[in-house]
């Protein structure tokens, strides 16, 4: 299942293939806790005016990178610069993280903030997707009596790239994703616009029949079979396909004759999942979308 983000607050997730999510775009929070899993505590800090031209007001930063193995969690606080910091021992768990933010949030109940996670990849690769999902979740939870809003990062690598699949919604819960597979997507929108059309407006049904479908080699007109309910024909889904072949997030089965015959042990369904969150957010400039 993946995390649900549907909630009265914003949980926002910002996805980059090309390392530092873009967690910091936008206007900078007042009050912001940030928990770092791929990025040290000075290196985090200066990034705020590098990234967003200003730093918060005031900052609480829970490390969960620099870690030393045995040693104690420590707390410090910097008054003069309206700044915590909490440095976990390692081994981390969960429930130590979603400590140190309830810790945090102190006297902020009430007060807008937002909880930023610089990047959940390293986190994902090493404890696996159950513990991002208890992390996200615990994450929600603590915000309860705050205005609060949560920004997820996360690295998209071919080895956590599944994992990230099945966590996140690319329709619903990604409001920013910078990936390379824009390229691609607009050059097939410039080479041949009607097959780029086909994969826009069917990709989600292209994968919906793709992982439903029980065949290795299946023609177009079986990967529609496996759809309850759909608007594509068995023409239309398999433009779609032929474009998602063109993208790499398939391949054709060439040992045949007659209709075309897709490859579905090559599914890549990462790429897929980036392909449809970079549609459906329209690309860097929106061109994608029109």
């Amino acid at each position: 299942m993946p995390v649900s983000t549907h909630s009265s607050r914003e949980v926002a997730v910002r996805v980059s293939d090309r390392g530092q999510p873009p967690v910091r775009d936008g206007p900078v929070p007042e009050r912001v806790i940030s928990v770092l899993f791929g990025t040290g505590i000075e290196e985090w800090r200066r990034g705020w005016r590098r990234t967003a031209g200003t730093s918060p007001d005031r900052e609480a930063i829970i490390s969960a990178s620099d870690r030393t193995r045995g040693a104690a969690t420590t707390t410090q606080v910097v008054p003069d610069r309206q700044l915590a910091y909490t440095v976990l021992g390692a081994p981390i768990d969960i429930e130590q993280i979603l400590d140190a933010v309830a810790d945090h949030l102190g006297d902020a109940r009430g007060l807008e903030l937002a909880v930023i996670i610089d990047d959940i990849e390293p986190l994902l690769a090493e404890r696996g997707r159950d513990v991002v999902v208890e992390l996200v979740e615990g994450v929600r939870a603590q915000l309860d009596g705050c205005a609060g809003s949560v920004v997820i990062g996360c690295s998209f690598t071919e080895r956590t790239a599944p994992s990230v699949a099945s966590l996140f919604d690319p329709v619903d819960d990604v409001d920013r994703i910078d990936h390379s597979v824009a390229a691609v997507l607009e050059r097939l929108r410039q080479d041949d616009p009607t097959t780029f059309g086909y994969v826009r407006r069917h990709w989600a049904d292209a994968r919906t029949g793709i992982e439903r479908c029980e065949r290795n080699y299946p023609q177009a007109k079986q990967v529609h079979a496996a759809l309850s309910e759909s608007e594509t024909t068995p023409r239309t889904l398999g433009a779609a396909l032929s474009g998602l072949v063109t993208l790499g997030v398939l391949d054709t089965w060439s040992e045949t004759v007659g209709p075309t015959r897709y490859d579905l042990t090559a599914y890549r369904p990462g790429r897929l999942w980036a392909v449809g969150a970079t549609l459906t957010l329209g690309g860097d400039d929106g061109a994608l979308a029109d």
